[in-house]
């Protein structure tokens, strides 16, 4: 395996523990201990890597040159019902994860433009990396289908009574667990991955300045 499919590998491993825990903090921020008793407000990988999610789907992304890039960890526990703000409250906590992400992306692309202008390649073309992997992470989870958080996110801040609809729907998917996940990334890895990809890159390239 090559030194720079290693080094991404890393950079999206830890990249979904990161996401993961930010959920938790949020969650702690407005009242719920769930992930801090759970023992998961920790970037130690092992407490949060899903053997699939997590290494083989990801190494197998990297090492066929797919265009798409994405993994996932074990999700971070939390019960809404311990949230102060009853109202937003998921809203917060779901965007927290994407929020996070794209952060990472935007610190670590001023990097790799300050190395690029100082002739600092190798570090320019790490940082680059962890740019490109934490906009995949973040915008791919804004897309509003469930499980992703973009769909949580905007039944939070829906009224009352459409937000029922949509929590109504979201159980009955979650009834498929796992089998759910596999067929919203077929589905979009057949439909949506060339153009999502494009945005991507289209968004990279501004942000990194190449």
């Amino acid at each position: 395996m090559q030194p720079d499919a290693i080094f991404t590998i890393v950079v999206l491993i830890m990249s979904v523990v990161i996401h993961e825990v930010a959920h938790g903090y949020a969650a702690y921020a407005l009242g719920d201990p769930t992930a801090k008793l759970a023992k998961r407000l920790t970037l130690n990988p092992i407490r949060h890597l899903d053997p699939l999610g997590s290494v083989i789907f990801p190494a197998i992304l990297v090492l066929t040159n797919s265009s798409f890039l994405f993994g996932w960890a074990k999700p971070v526990p939390y019960n809404p019902f311990n949230l102060k703000n009853q109202r937003y409250g998921e809203a917060f906590v779901a965007f927290a994860g994407v929020g996070t992400n794209l952060l990472l992306a935007v610190i670590f692309a001023l990097l790799a433009r300050f190395a690029f202008a100082n002739d600092m390649t190798t570090f320019a073309v790490l940082a680059s990396t962890v740019t490109l992997v934490n906009l995949y992470l973040g915008l791919f989870n804004l897309i509003p289908i469930p499980p992703l958080d973009g769909y949580t996110f905007l039944r939070a801040i829906l009224p009352p009574k459409n937000a029922m609809v949509f929590l109504e729907f979201e159980e009955r998917l979650r009834q498929g667990g796992f089998i759910t996940l596999i067929v919203v990334l077929l589905v979009f890895s057949y439909f949506f991955a060339a153009p999502f990809s494009m945005f991507v890159t289209f968004v990279y390239r501004a942000l990194v300045g190449i």
